[in-house]
C-alpha cells in the first residue's frame, strides 16, 4: 500500500495553526449563544471567512493544484493572509468590547466569550508570523502583493472599511460639502486600491494601456494628497464648535456600550490619518520598487 508523505514547513504549520484558532473562535462564540447585533455577526464572519480561506490555501497547496488557480498564486496566499490578520485583529478588537466590558451575562456565556477573544487573538499573530514569511526579501523576484506597497495596498482597503463602518452609522457626512469631499476620498481611493489588488491577484496588470509601476506611483502621490485634505476638513467640521462641531465627550456616552456617535467620529477622525500615513508609505516605496512583473 503506497505511503502519501506530506512535507511540512514552518510555514504549513503556522497554516494549520490559524485554522485551529479561527475553527475555535467562530464555533465557541456560535455556542455561547446568537446575539443580535451587527458586530456579533462582523466577528463571526471575520473567524469564518478566515478558517474557509486558509482551508482553501492549505488544500491547494498540499495537492499542489496552484498551477490550474484562477489566480496568481504568488500574490493570493499572502493577500489573503493580510487581509484574515486585519479581520481577526478587528473581530479581537470589537468582540470584548462589545460584547465582555460591561455586560451582563452567565458566568458560563463570558467563559465562552473569553475563549473566543484569546484564539481570535492567537488567529491575528499566527496570519501575522504568515505574512512576515511570505513577504518579498530584499533582492527577491516575487508578485507584487508580497512587496510592502503591495500588502500596504491592502491596509488600505481594510482602514477604508471600517471607515465607511463608523462613518455611516449613524451617517456623519451629509450636513456639510467639505465632509461629502472627506466621503469621496474615502471612495475614490478604496475602489482604485481594491481594483490594483484585484488586478494583481487575477494578474490582469499586463491589459493595462500604460505602465503599471508609473501608475502605482502617481495614484500613490495623487492618494497622500486627498488624504491629507481629508485629515485636515474632518476634525475641523467635526470637533470644532466655529462649525457646529463638539470638542468634549458627551456624558452619554459614559453609560452606552460599544461606541457611541461621538466616538466613532474620534474612530474615523484617527482612520483617516492612518490611512493617510499608510498612503505615504506606499508612495515612498513605490518610488523606490524596482517592479518585476511574475
Amino acid at each position: 500500500m503506497p505511503l502519501v508523505v506530506l512535507k511540512t514547513s514552518r510555514l504549513m504549520w503556522v497554516r494549520l495553526a490559524a485554522l485551529v484558532f479561527t475553527c475555535v473562535a467562530f464555533s465557541v462564540a456560535a455556542h455561547a449563544g446568537a446575539v443580535n447585533d451587527g458586530m456579533y455577526d462582523w466577528s463571526i464572519f471575520c473567524w469564518a471567512f478566515s478558517f474557509a480561506g486558509t482551508l482553501l490555501v492549505l488544500v491547494v497547496e498540499l495537492m499542489g493544484l496552484q498551477s490550474r488557480a484562477p489566480v496568481s498564486w504568488k500574490n493570493f496566499p499572502i493577500t489573503f493572509a493580510c487581509y484574515a490578520s486585519l479581520l481577526c485583529l478587528s473581530a479581537s478588537i470589537i468582540f470584548p468590547l462589545y460584547f465582555l466590558k460591561g455586560q451582563t451575562v452567565g458566568s458560563e456565556a463570558r467563559d465562552l466569550r473569553i475563549v473566543s477573544t484569546v484564539f481570535s487573538c492567537l488567529a491575528t499573530v499566527a496570519y501575522f508570523v504568515e505574512v512576515s514569511l511570505t513577504r518579498a526579501q530584499p533582492g527577491e523576484v516575487a508578485g507584487y502583493m508580497a512587496t510592502v506597497p503591495g500588502l500596504l495596498k491592502v491596509c488600505e482597503t481594510f482602514v477604508a472599511c471600517v471607515i465607511f463602518v463608523f462613518i455611516s452609522n449613524p451617517v456623519s457626512y451629509d450636513d456639510q460639502p467639505a465632509l461629502k469631499w472627506c466621503m469621496a476620498v474615502y471612495c475614490i481611493c478604496f475602489v482604485i486600491s481594491a481594483a490594483i489588488v484585484v488586478m494583481c491577484v487575477g494578474e490582469c496588470t499586463g491589459f493595462l494601456p500604460f505602465p503599471f509601476a508609473r501608475f502605482l506611483s502617481a495614484y500613490a502621490l495623487l492618494a497622500v494628497i486627498m488624504y491629507l485634505t481629508a485629515t485636515i476638513i474632518w476634525p475641523i467640521f467635526k470637533f470644532d464648535s466655529r462649525h457646529s462641531g463638539r470638542s468634549s465627550r458627551p456624558d452619554y456616552c459614559r453609560s452606552s456600550s460599544g461606541l457611541c456617535p461621538w466616538d466613532k467620529l474620534v474612530a474615523v477622525a484617527v482612520l483617516t490619518a492612518l490611512n493617510f500615513l499608510i498612503y505615504l508609505g506606499d508612495l515612498v516605496y513605490s518610488a523606490r520598487l524596482v517592479f518585476v512583473t511574475v
